[in-house]
């Protein structure tokens, strides 16, 4: 997974449906994170989380993200444990990105939902249910890059057929196409290699 981080005239200033939990391996290791990050310019954040083991903060530019306890689960993702993506609907979720990235669904619930590659490797993708539907624009979203050779046109078509639907930011001409999941969340698809 690679993380594009690009420039955006608007800065943060809504709760946004998308965000990065990231690893951690022990105690020390979580507190250690937490005191680089702070070092590099992140701050504490509350958003309403109360008492949690986990250390919510926010970037330079607000973007909020989470440095998480020590957890089995995460053990072999990397630094970023999890992109956790907010939604009314985890089971419906689930089944449009297992399909759309052709990962693992790895649990299903009314609340939660957890995909990974199917190659066991990389974080994971986290399916939260929170009630509501998108009231805003996202700053962060998923890119998915078709498999070399394959053609991005028919793969926006196969995502349409999922359910997706076009999306229009303003982007203009440019080598990506623009989208919708199923709960109006913003990714885009990118021209193979």
């Amino acid at each position: 997974m690679c993380v594009d981080v690009v420039t955006v005239p608007d800065p943060e200033s809504v709760r946004y449906r998308t965000h990065l939990d990231l690893a951690t391996t022990s105690t020390a290791h979580h507190a250690a994170l937490v005191q680089r990050l702070l070092e590099l310019g992140a701050t504490p954040a509350d958003i309403g989380q109360g008492d949690v083991p986990w250390t919510v903060m926010a970037d330079p530019e607000g973007n909020v993200f989470c440095v998480l306890e020590p957890r089995e689960v995460y053990r072999d993702t990397g630094p970023i444990a999890t992109v956790v993506v907010n939604c009314e609907d985890p089971r419906a979720m689930a089944a449009f990105w297992g399909e759309a990235t052709d990962w693992t669904v790895h649990e299903v619930t009314d609340e939660h939902a957890r995909l990974r590659s199917a190659a066991g490797v990389g974080p994971y993708l986290e399916l939260l249910r929170v009630p509501g539907p998108i009231t805003v624009q996202s700053r962060i979203h998923l890119d998915l890059l078709p498999s070399p050779g394959d053609d991005q046109g028919a793969e926006v078509e196969r995502l349409r057929g999922l359910g997706a639907t076009d999306l229009d930011v303003g982007q203009g001409d440019v080598p990506w196409a623009c989208l919708r999941d199923v709960e109006g969340n913003d990714f885009c698809v990118l021209r193979p290699h």
